[in-house]
Formats: structure tokens, C-alpha cells, sequence
């Protein structure tokens, strides 16, 4: 079911035109052996634990290219635990965890079109990984992409995190007529979710995370997320004030809209509210000159989404 894991070439012209110009000092792409770009991007602490959504569009898009600026994406996030969406290469998977210092990794095998969903974690006495496996594996109509889950403890602390890629498209209408509707799908999906979430982690620190191809602040008779929000004693997304800001802080820059989220279960609360706790969307496409120009087509058209916590 999942695989485990035991050059880039310089656009020299592109750097020459630069630098002959001399207008700026950002990397055009990131290269190895060189600064990392993504150095100041930095989110993660020593004594929490950050868990981040991040849908790095059928990877590898430019092979090693994307492998190299993504190794440098996650160094300079600093981050614990990566939750990945389409991950289609196995091959550059595989390279990007052997790469990675003190990390490990795991990748599915069950998605249509090869879209895998994948984990990303480091390795060390604070954080331990338990065991990762899919569920609601017999439900491809809510869940082209069955659900990853991933079980561990961070110093001593159980938790569980929960990725997700659902379907994507529509016309933004839930056809309750239409089993097949994009957006029925996705409110089916999340009723499952829900329904599984209750009978099994039901008194556990759960972390549901991923591209849910949707928006949260949708009224409320077509949002595909409305049984979450109509139990707030149970649920919270947490990026629910990234959904309501400006388009300029979403993750999906492109389009653009919000649409990678992060929901925690009722045992998080507390810890949630703890002065160490930060949501927010990576802005990994500033780091670099030309901005999305140069991040899109290199490595995703998603941008990351971390959850940090202090327990």
C-alpha cells in the first residue's frame, strides 16, 4: 500500500541577465550550494510541533529542479510533519526523503492518475511515528483520494493527523439529485469524515489537514463543510481567519482562493489557544524574484499551510 524510502542545471542566461541588470538580490530559482532562498520562511520551534498541508502540484513538475527547491522549501520552513497532496513520482519522492537530514517518509499507491497523498516527518527523540495507513478505503465516490493517516506522539504527547486530497471542480451548487456532483461528493466526503472521526479517535488530539478543494465561508446551504461548523464544540478550522482575509494570504494563489485547510477536534482547543499556536499560509512564491512566475511553474501552485502547537 505505501512505499518507503531508504543536477539541477542553471538557466545561466537567466542569472546573467540578472545580474547585469541588478534588480534584485532574491535567487531567480533555488539552486544548490547556494543560500537557501527559503532561509527566512522559517515557522517551526524547538518546543512545538508544526504540522503543515501542502499539495506540491504533480510532483516533481521540473524533476530535480523541483526536488532541489523543495528540499530548500522544507529546511527553511523548519517545520515537523508535511502532509503532501499529489505526489506522482515515486522515484523523486524517494530522492526527496533520502535528501532530507533526519527525515523519513511515506507515500500511497491507491490514487487515480498516480495523484498520491504522502507524509513527510523528521526523525528524533521529540517526535516518534507510530504507523501511517488509509481509511475509508472503499468509498471512491467521497474519497478519490483515500484519507492518510498518520499516528505519533510528540514528546510523549498522541496525536493523529489526517490528509486529505478531495475532489476537485464544480459549479460551487450542491445537487442533492446528483450522486456525482463535485460538491455533493465533497459534503458526502466530509460527512464520512465526520461519522469516522466520532466513532474512532472520538477523545483524541486530531489534526484533519489537506487540499479540500473547496471554500470554507460558502452560505451555509452549499457549503461542503457544514456539518464541521455546525458542531463548534466538537470541531474548529483554524484557518478560518485566513479564509475570511485577503486573497493575498490564501493558498491558492492562482485563482485566487482558500482552499487548503486545517481542522483540529475538541482535545486541541487548549492547546490551540497557547501562546506558542500560529496558522499561516507560507508565502514560499515571495521569497523568490518574479514570484509565482518563478514558483509555479517550479514547484506548485498550492502554497504550504501550517498549524503550529505547544502542547
Amino acid at each position: 500500500m505505501f512505499q518507503r524510502f531508504g543536477l539541477w542545471m542553471l538557466l545561466l542566461t537567466a542569472v546573467l541577465g540578472l545580474a547585469a541588470c541588478g534588480e534584485s538580490e532574491k535567487s531567480v530559482v533555488p539552486v544548490p550550494g547556494t543560500t537557501n532562498p527559503f532561509a527566512d520562511a522559517r515557522v517551526g520551534t524547538d518546543a512545538t510541533l508544526e504540522i503543515t498541508t501542502w499539495n506540491i502540484e504533480s510532483f516533481a513538475k521540473k524533476g530535480e529542479a523541483t526536488v532541489d527547491a523543495v528540499i530548500q522549501a522544507v529546511e527553511g520552513m523548519d517545520v515537523d510533519i508535511i502532509a503532501l497532496q499529489e505526489i506522482e513520482s515515486f522515484t523523486y519522492f524517494r530522492e526527496l526523503r533520502e535528501r532530507l537530514t533526519d527525515w523519513d517518509g511515506d507515500r500511497a499507491t491507491s490514487a487515480g492518475y498516480n495523484i498520491n497523498l504522502a507524509f513527510l516527518y523528521r526523525t528524533g527523540d521529540e517526535l516518534e511515528i507510530d504507523s501511517v495507513y488509509e481509511i475509508l478505503v472503499d468509498y471512491s465516490r467521497e474519497f478519490p483520494r483515500r484519507p492518510l493517516v498518520l499516528e505519533g506522539r510528540h514528546l510523549g504527547v498522541p496525536f493523529v493527523v489526517i490528509n486529505n486530497h478531495y475532489k476537485c471542480c464544480g459549479n460551487g451548487l450542491i445537487d442533492e439529485g446528483d450522486d456525482w456532483d463535485e460538491e455533493t461528493r465533497r459534503r458526502d466526503a466530509s460527512l464520512m469524515l465526520d461519522e469516522f472521526i466520532r466513532t474512532n479517535y472520538a477523545d483524541r488530539n486530531v489534526v484533519v489537514v489537506g487540499d479540500f478543494n473547496d471554500s470554507l465561508t460558502d452560505p451555509a446551504d452549499r457549503n461542503v463543510f457544514q456539518n464541521f461548523l455546525d458542531a463548534p464544540e466538537m470541531y474548529r478550522f483554524v484557518d478560518m481567519g485566513i479564509a475570511k482575509g485577503p486573497g493575498s494570504g490564501w493558498s491558492y494563489p492562482n485563482y485566487p482562493s482558500h482552499l487548503d485547510h486545517v481542522l483540529i477536534t475538541a482535545p486541541l482547543f487548549s492547546a490551540y489557544q497557547g501562546p506558542k499556536t500560529l496558522v499561516e499560509v507560507v508565502p514560499l512564491h515571495t521569497y523568490l524574484t518574479n514570484g509565482l512566475a518563478t514558483y509555479d511553474p517550479l514547484i506548485s501552485d498550492h502554497l504550504p499551510v501550517v498549524l503550529r502547537l505547544g502542547f
